[in-house]
């Protein structure tokens, strides 16, 4: 849960000090020192919830995300994505060409109300000339994610969470911007599927659960985003929820 994250770090730090003061401790008799130690440990105990903050939400995120089939939350529809699909493979291929940067969020089972409302409300039809009119460089649009709801497009220019992982730091080329971080981000705190083009190299790419698959071209990209819509897809992901619990903390990564 808390690989590739600064947490680990924070955890290695403390087990080392840990080790330390008990070495120097049963090496050198120091009774105030040892008084000290006993005095605050309840308050570091305290401490731990805020310093790993962001693991445990992610935590308690991923065990509530598993049981979704215990739920009554809508499911999502696959009636119609396939030309909404269609629509937005067909914006990102025009978009990479051009080398115009986009990011377009689809949700899936959990509630993106929260991003929506941090962006500009359009609840428009989706095609890719308005899709295209969004991520026009320095048009009032353009900076930020639009979010797809089912057939809809809700909201643009909504504001991300960055991912808590070093993966794209460790990636041998780091052209990857705020973009990719913002969309391995929202496929770290939701079930959403994130589809990216790169204003650097034009390159497609596709997140979710963490992990990246990028380079990517048009025909790879609709059969990647069709999959996550079939029938018996979702119906697989609603029976195998216990293995998705313990699958869904495993260590992001980026496939190129």
């Amino acid at each position: 849960m808390i690989n590739d994250t600064k947490a680990a770090v924070i955890l290695r730090g403390v087990i080392i000090l840990a080790i330390f003061l008990s070495i120097l401790t049963s090496l050198i008799n120091l009774p105030a020192f040892n008084w000290l130690i006993t005095v605050t440990l309840p308050a570091l105990l305290l401490a731990v919830p805020v310093i790993f903050a962001p693991e445990i939400r992610r935590g308690l995120e991923s065990i509530g995300r598993a049981g979704y089939v215990f739920s009554f939350t809508k499911k999502p529809s696959n009636i119609g994505m396939q030309n909404t699909i269609h629509d937005i493979v067909a914006a990102a291929s025009r978009l990479s060409t051009k080398n115009h940067g986009a990011l377009i969020i689809l949700q899936r089972i959990d509630n993106l109300k929260e991003y929506i409302l941090t962006g500009v409300q359009m609840n428009a039809h989706i095609t890719p000339e308005l899709l295209l009119q969004v991520f026009y460089p320095n048009t009032p649009l353009h900076d930020g994610a639009v979010i797809i709801v089912e057939n809809e497009l809700v909201a643009a220019a909504c504001v991300m969470p960055l991912s808590a992982s070093g993966i794209l730091n460790s990636t041998p080329d780091r052209q990857m911007g705020l973009r990719h971080r913002a969309a391995l981000g929202i496929s770290e705190a939701t079930d959403a599927i994130a589809v990216v083009v790169s204003e650097e190299t034009g390159a497609m790419s596709v997140a979710h659960a963490g992990r990246m698959i990028r380079r990517l071209d048009p025909e790879r990209l609709e059969n990647i985003l069709t999959a996550f819509y079939r029938p018996e897809r979702l119906s697989a992901n609603e029976s195998n929820w216990f293995r998705k619990f313990f699958t869904y903390g495993k260590k992001p990564g980026v496939v190129k």
